[in-house]
């Protein structure tokens, strides 16, 4: 029986071995999985900052066409800056105003359609559109 203790003696190495790579993996598929939820956690804030910012670019789309019927939009080439991002506000007949905002790489665009009438500018349908 001692010999057979004696014969074995590299097995303790082996099991080491193997629960260490068992640990490296799992350890190296947990962190895989938490980059991936922090960069998605990261593209979903920057949709929602782009849409605020698109928000913002309607408010002072109708602002602006209030003051001036005649409002076509800021100037191709020419966006506004706001929060860190930008918006391009557009204009077309029938009164729909359009304001894509811009935050990094992430784009949301907001259409509302308004109706002006006797110097009284109403909001008939405010929309994301895809």
């Amino acid at each position: 029986m001692f010999k057979l203790i004696k014969n074995k003696s590299g097995q303790a190495l082996v099991t080491l071995l193997f629960i260490s790579v068992i640990g490296v993996t799992v350890i190296t598929a947990a962190a895989i999985l938490i980059f991936q939820n922090i960069q998605s956690s990261s593209i979903v804030e920057q949709g929602t900052q782009a849409y605020y910012i698109a928000e913002s670019g309607i408010e002072e789309g109708v602002l602006r066409m209030l003051r001036n019927p005649g409002y076509s939009g800021t100037s191709p080439g020419q966006p506004l800056d706001v929060d860190g991002g930008s918006v391009v506000i557009s204009t077309a007949s029938g009164g729909i105003i359009s304001a894509t905002g811009t935050y990094h790489d992430t784009s949301r665009t907001i259409q509302v359609k308004t109706v002006y009438n006797n110097g009284e500018l109403t909001i008939s349908s405010w929309k994301e559109i895809k």
